[in-house]
């Protein structure tokens, strides 16, 4: 590395009291480090001729390094804090300085003016510079030490062991940072990581003890009271591993913010980290999604973009992902007053936003949409309105299907008549091998998507995902409403299985799929591994603080439409990867759209039929239709 890349700049720099204090104590070292150098160039023996030479230069000396050591920075470090970057600093502070040192000894001082000696010795300069490194550097590191080592003695709050899970750049940072603050009442004791190759090695001065697998060991073994993990950096499986292990072992497991989470730190700052207790997101979590920024940026920038279904968990999230990439206008649109209300209320307070249009509309309503797109004449349309709810679907067929079906069906000719680009329709696993009401209703909407993409200029686009985390009606809010009463959480059925994704990610990779879709694509979204909905409730029950004898898990059996796992693929359907590695594509034959204008026709004759019959109607026009009689499981 480049020692002057990295110099501080010279600057007039305020003085303080403490830095007025921190620059005298630089002095004094100064002053006695010029004397070991001279002490040392004479064999560690006293003489009057060399101590001549000292007194009358080392007044000048400590000036000349004070001034310099002051203009650089030196003195406003604080030894507590010292970094890499510091000793950096100190080094060319220290070169400068020699430098400076022997320029003037060279070009001023006499000959024969100090009883023969002529200037300061070579040895002496050379030595002043290496032991003015290894004094004021060692003072700091050794303070920096001292403190860190020794103040959770002093502290007020009870000390509390800690194991950190990450031997990375990350976990280091955090690592200081909880040990320098005084506000931390934290020893750590070491790191747990993965990677073969750190174990046993040392991150300032912190053992790494073994693998992740081994946490529930080190908390028995040295009676650690607190496992800290890195937000993001445990996923899915392994996080839950960890946590009934360190839960078991009478640890307490907490979230540390990672760097990226900390607003302007850098690897030599420091601040306060808030540790906060575990998350179902963190139990769920997932890596973090990576978008092609250009290519949504493409889709989307100084374009109008419509948003149905927009007060919605995730259409409201796909518009604050869309409002990151300027879009020229956002039309957000919705049926629920209440949904666009709030939606309102949070974008009222930023920022720089484009100029934003709350439309309340029914999906239905030919007239009032095909007005919205006269108007406002949206380049991109991400459809994510939809009746959604299976059970309630199942006891309201007609208004799946006029919501779900017919009202995408209006949507997609309007989007086609007004020569709107891309059209993006939000789907669901639960379209595949439908056993409900809901899911054949988007699995007809799919279809028609599809089919029409075949006869239209506009790019019309599916994108088909599992359940989201903490959605409006999901599992999560339920279970943890249930909590907060006592209980009992009830679940259908102890095998019952459901794939989760985090809402942001969803919505970011909606918009990545639209960006890369040429048009009659069905993309589906990389769910990873599905979960066990009991386990979920476990953990949800253990991260309230409660055990399952103080809130009772319930079995009622499944409901109607409901079957125990979902899928992401037909048979037929062949899966293909695409540039991006969360997003695939389900690649098969679409289906006539005459044949699909035939069904819905079929499907409109008898929506002012009983349910029952509405029901028997779908059986008929969807082969993939098998639903689950009564409610009571699948084959």
């Amino acid at each position: 590395m480049n020692l002057f890349l990295s110099t501080p700049r010279v600057l007039l720099r305020p003085l303080s009291g403490r830095v007025a204090g921190l620059a005298m104590a630089h002095a004094v070292v100064f002053a006695a480090v010029y004397f070991f150098a001279f002490f040392t160039r004479y064999d560690f023996t006293f003489d009057w001729k060399w101590f001549a030479v000292y007194a009358a230069t080392v007044g000048g000396l400590v000036v000349l390094k004070s001034s310099i050591f002051y203009a650089l920075g030196l003195c406003h470090v604080s030894w507590r804090r010292v970094a890499f970057g510091d000793l950096l600093n100190l080094l060319w502070g220290a070169t400068l300085s020699m430098l400076v040192l022997a320029a003037i000894d060279g070009l001023f001082l006499t000959s024969g003016r100090f009883g023969g000696i002529r200037h300061v010795p070579r040895g002496v300069i050379l030595l002043d510079w290496a032991t003015t490194i290894l004094v004021i550097g060692g003072i700091r590191a050794v303070w920096r030490s001292v403190h860190e080592e020794l103040r959770p003695l002093f502290s007020r709050q009870p000390a509390r062991s800690a194991l950190i899970i990450g031997a990375n750049q990350s976990g280091e940072l955090l690592a200081r940072n909880l040990m320098a603050t005084s506000r931390s009442p934290y020893i750590i004791v070491g790191f747990l990581d993965d990677d073969p190759a750190l174990h046993h090695t040392r991150f300032s001065g912190i053992e790494v003890l073994g693998g992740v697998e081994r946490a529930g060991q080190e908390v028995s073994r040295r009676r650690i009271d607190d496992v800290l993990v890195q937000s993001g950096s445990v996923t899915g499986r392994a996080f839950r591993r960890l946590l009934a292990d360190c839960t078991a072992a009478g640890a307490t497991v907490k979230v540390m913010p990672a760097i990226d989470e900390i607003p302007g730190v850098t690897a030599d700052d420091r601040t306060h980290v808030r540790l906060r207790p575990v998350a179902i997101e963190d139990v769920l979590r997932r890596e973090p999604v990576r978008l092609d920024d250009s290519a949504v940026a493409g889709l989307v920038a100084g374009r109008t973009v419509l948003v149905t279904g927009a007060g919605g968990s995730i259409g409201s999230e796909i518009c604050r992902q869309v409002l990151r990439f300027h879009p020229g206008r956002l039309l957000i649109v919705d049926h629920s007053e209440n949904g666009v209300f709030g939606l309102e209320q949070e974008l009222a307070r930023l920022e720089h936003l484009p100029p934003l249009e709350f439309l309340i509309a029914d999906i239905t309503d030919e007239e009032r949409l095909d007005r919205i797109l006269a108007t406002w004449r949206p380049d991109v349309i991400f459809h994510a309105a939809a009746h959604k709810h299976v059970p309630l679907m199942e006891a309201n067929p007609a208004e799946a299907i006029k919501n779900n079906c017919l009202a995408t069906r209006l949507l997609a000719q309007l989007a086609d008549r007004h020569g709107v680009g891309t059209f993006v329709s939000i789907s669901t696993d639960k379209a595949v091998h439908p056993t409900s009401v809901m899911g054949c209703s988007k699995l007809i909407a799919e279809r028609y998507v599809q089919a029409l993409s075949k006869e239209s200029a506009t790019k019309f686009i599916v994108v088909r995902f599992g359940n989201v985390l903490g959605s409006n009606g999901s599992v999560v809010p339920t279970f943890q409403e249930q909590i907060r009463r006592g209980g009992p959480v009830t679940v259908t059925h102890p095998e019952i299985e459901r794939y989760f994704m985090l809402i942001p990610e969803a919505s970011q990779l909606v918009l990545q799929a639209a960006a890369m879709g040429r048009g009659g694509e069905i993309f589906v979204l990389d769910m990873g591994e599905s979960v066990k909905i009991v386990d979920l409730a476990r953990d949800l029950i253990a991260l309230s603080g409660f055990t399952e004898d103080d809130i009772e898990i319930v079995f009622t059996g499944l409901r109607p439409g409901e079957k125990l796992y979902e899928e992401l693929y037909f048979e037929e359907e062949r899966r293909v990867g695409t540039p991006h590695p969360k997003v695939f594509c389900a690649l098969h034959r679409p289906a006539e759209l005459r044949a699909v204008e035939e069904l819905l026709e079929s499907l409109r004759e008898v929506l002012d039929e009983p349910a029952h019959v509405i029901r028997a109607r779908l059986r008929e026009v969807v082969p993939e239709y098998a639903p689950v009689p009564g409610g009571i499981g699948v084959e």
